[in-house]
């Protein structure tokens, strides 16, 4: 392994967005940093099962046939 390449390894605080703390090592931040999360698996709607606001409301198709859905081709 190569010396002076490799970031340095060390102990942090990660803050749950319900205020739950853990310790993990990570080559984020200073020894003793606490990474607080904004979106973590106890709020996040892939993980929850809800559904998010910012989802759309319709596929590709939907919007199509929501937009030109009464034109038709007369002779």
């Amino acid at each position: 392994m190569k010396k002076d390449i490799h970031p340095d390894y060390h102990m942090i605080k990660v803050q749950m967005t319900d205020g739950t703390v853990f310790e993990t090592r990570s080559t984020w931040g200073k020894e003793g940093d606490t990474l607080q999360l904004d979106i973590d698996p106890t709020s996040h709607p892939a993980w929850t099962g809800g559904r998010g606001t910012m989802l759309d409301s319709g596929g590709r198709v939907a919007q199509f046939n929501k937009r030109f859905g009464g034109l038709t081709l007369k002779k």
